[in-house]
């Protein structure tokens, strides 16, 4: 069973995304049935600039054995750039669909947006990276905050 989690931590890491991605954590659990991957305790990924950290990191896997999502839970704290976008932030709860590219930032969600210089508050932020739009969702008792500066001319 311990060779069978240390291939499927070299698996991860191959396609987790296309460039090499370091997970560590305190401890890992492989679910084979489930095609599972549990990182708990001080989950931290890191892919070139990128870096998230969490209490719990889930990596799921498609039949062909290819990453196709993951979550993270607990505390997380992250960091995502792709081309000229720049992220920073936090959540409760960030998931991560690796084929769209999707990131959806779920319980007290926090986004900086450092190029356009700007910071999101909701219950629900959704970032696609591919396009860089954001979805932000509030509820009643704490509803979307969109803060930026403004240039007076």
């Amino acid at each position: 069973m311990h060779f069978v989690k240390i291939i499927l931590l070299v698996m991860l890491t191959q396609t987790l995304f296309a460039e090499r991605v370091e997970i560590t954590s305190t401890s890992m659990e492989a679910e084979e049935l489930k095609k599972e991957v549990h990182f708990i305790g001080n989950a931290k990924i890191k892919k070139g600039d990128d870096w998230l950290h969490a209490d719990r990191v889930i990596v799921y896997f498609d039949d062909n054995n290819e990453t196709k999502k993951y979550e993270a839970m607990g505390s997380v704290k992250f960091e995502f750039k792709k081309d000229e976008k720049h992220f920073k932030g936090s959540a409760d709860k960030v998931e991560y669909n690796t084929v769209q590219s999707l990131y959806v930032l779920i319980g007290k969600a926090i986004l900086d947006d450092l190029v356009k210089k700007s910071h999101l508050n909701g219950d629900k932020i959704i970032l696609d990276m591919s396009t860089g739009s954001v979805d932000v969702k509030g509820n009643r008792k704490k509803p979307a905050k969109f803060i930026f500066d403004m240039k007076d001319e």
